[in-house]
């Protein structure tokens, strides 16, 4: 086997990575949106009863503990236990 029958497709690799690098590095400038002089309206603040609340760390160690107590009496292992414990604390 020939140098060159193991260094052209090595070759052929760098030349065309080379040219795709050149065009996505490019690409986001050409495909940029002008700034527009109008704004958009701002959008409405949620209502409180909307956003998520806040837990604090000693109300998420009680609801992990109540999990964990849970998946005992079920006898939970492995990833049983962890799915299990998983949906318990999203609620």
């Amino acid at each position: 086997m020939t140098l060159s029958r193991v260094l052209l497709p090595f070759a052929a690799l760098a030349l065309l990575s080379g040219q795709v690098f050149a065009q996505t590095a490019a690409q986001p400038a050409a495909t940029a949106k002008p700034a527009s002089p109008v704004t958009a309206p701002a959008a409405k603040p949620a209502s409180p009863a909307a956003q998520p609340t806040k837990m604090t760390a000693e109300a998420k160690a009680a609801k992990s503990k109540a999990c964990s107590t849970e998946a005992d009496k079920q006898g939970l292992h492995g990833k049983a236990r962890k799915t299990f414990r998983s949906d318990c604390k999203r609620r």
